[in-house]
């Protein structure tokens, strides 16, 4: 991605703005040399000394000599940024690549580069090149990594140029920026059978005929290959050609991944937080039941969704892909709402409103809650009868904070309305609760452990 046009000054043309700009980037020692040239010419009028009134000229010229040769070449170095990759989990590092190019004719001189960053990132990154040649080029890169995740800018580039002397500095501004995005930290999860999935793991259950019964059986014309025993006679009857019955069209399992977001639901704040393990966590499912072949989407407490297009299911092939790369950018910014409770979630589910699909009470519902009152405990377990099979992970502050736990009564209330209730201990590892909710009967459920 190549970097912009330097920005104009004070709104007046390019050449006018920046020469002043580069009168203004005279330094200390440039100034003096103006200042000294100037006393010189003076008191050789005064003095009549014209040796003296040389040494005034070279000193006042020297700078200006300078400050025209700066200005020339800032306008003739390009400059470049690229970002690999520009999506990294929480932890991981990113490499920036900077190219600076000379496109005039002749070499310039002292060049020191600046990428802006934020400070998460790192420190901001410093390059000194000593000279570049007519037509040539320089390539530097540093590495940026966070432990939060989030959206974070890179840029602009700014590049000071100086003369051998030292009389004038130039800065000039690139206008390019680059985002990189620290999505959350993910961890495979073992191929477990959650219990009620209607329409699970396995390719047997995502395959079914087009329409069911042989009166509704959509044909097509018989190809040289077919088997015979797909031959639909009665519509062959009906056309007057051998008839096929069309094959079994892919009917992929549909999942939702609820994430409770609400700020009254959870304690602390930090990398180690009971929020960021649930989107985390999150996130890993998201990863895992793609992987498995499911349609999936994205739901939070307020009812937005990401996913499909429309913020319903995602499809397959490469229209899955994308739609894991949403979800993943969605939970790298997705903060804390100041909703109280999970109503919107759950007309999200019954298919109300705009963009969303009723699932048809067959779909895999896996929801991380954090504090459940009465009324919220009461509108999870009305959530289970919109699903085909539930599974929820609760994370209780009480039990984040070290004190003793509250969550028990609202396990036992999930329980008895069919979910496989989780209870997530402080820092316990995810792929070990998953593998535990796998496992668990119908309606029970796990304090979870440390693994």
């Amino acid at each position: 991605m190549s970097a912009g046009a330097p920005r104009g000054a004070g709104g007046l043309p390019r050449e006018a703005g920046g020469l002043r700009a580069s009168l203004a980037g005279l330094t200390t020692r440039g100034r003096s040399f103006l200042a000294a040239g100037a006393a010189a010419a003076a008191c050789a009028y005064v003095l009549g000394q014209s040796q003296l009134l040389r040494v005034g000229l070279l000193l006042v010229v020297l700078p200006l000599i300078c400050v025209l040769a700066l200005h020339r070449t800032r306008h003739r170095v390009s400059g470049s940024r690229r970002l690999t990759p520009s999506r990294v989990p929480a932890g991981g590092e990113a490499r920036v690549q900077l190219r600076m190019e000379n496109v005039s004719r002749v070499p310039t001189g002292l060049l020191m580069l600046q990428d802006r960053v934020p400070y998460v990132l790192g420190p901001r990154p410093r390059f000194v090149l000593d000279r570049v040649e007519a037509g040539g080029r320089r390539e530097v890169s540093y590495r940026v990594r966070s432990d939060l995740r989030g959206r974070y800018p890179l840029g602009p580039l700014q590049l000071r140029l100086t003369d051998p002397f030292g009389l004038v500095e130039l800065t000039r501004s690139f206008s390019a920026y680059d985002t990189l995005t620290v999505i959350p930290r993910t961890e495979p999860l073992p191929p477990v059978r959650m219990t009620g999935e209607a329409n699970g793991y396995g390719d047997g259950s995502r395959r079914s005929l087009a329409l069911a019964g042989d009166d509704d059986v959509i044909p097509r014309t018989y190809r040289r290959g077919d088997d015979l025993r797909r031959v639909h006679w009665r519509s062959t009857a009906r056309y007057g050609e051998l008839m096929v019955r069309r094959e079994e069209q892919p009917q992929r399992s549909k999942a939702t991944v609820l994430l409770d977001t609400r700020h009254l639901a959870y304690e602390g704040a930090g990398p180690d937080s009971a929020f960021e393990w649930a989107v985390s966590a999150a996130a890993s499912t998201l990863l895992h039941v793609l992987e498995q072949g499911f349609s999936v989407r994205l739901l939070t407490d307020t009812g937005d969704s990401a996913g499909g297009e429309g913020g319903g299911f995602s499809s397959g092939g490469q229209e899955s892909a994308e739609a894991a790369g949403l979800m993943m950018d969605t939970l790298a910014v997705v903060g804390h709402s100041d909703g109280a409770g999970l109503s919107a979630a759950y007309d999200a589910l019954r298919g109300v409103g705009a963009g969303f699909a009723s699932s048809g009470g067959d779909g895999l519902l896996i929801a991380f809650f954090g504090d459940l009152d009465d009324v919220q405990a009461d509108m999870a377990a009305r959530m289970r009868r919109r699903s085909g099979g539930a599974v929820a992970f609760v994370l209780d502050s009480a039990t984040w904070a070290g004190e003793p736990s509250r969550v028990e009564e609202r396990l036992r209330g999930l329980r008895d309305a069919g979910w496989t209730a989780v209870s997530v201990p402080p820092g316990a590892p995810f792929g070990e609760l998953w593998r535990q909710a796998g496992n668990a009967p119908l309606g029970a459920g796990t304090s979870g452990g440390r693994g």
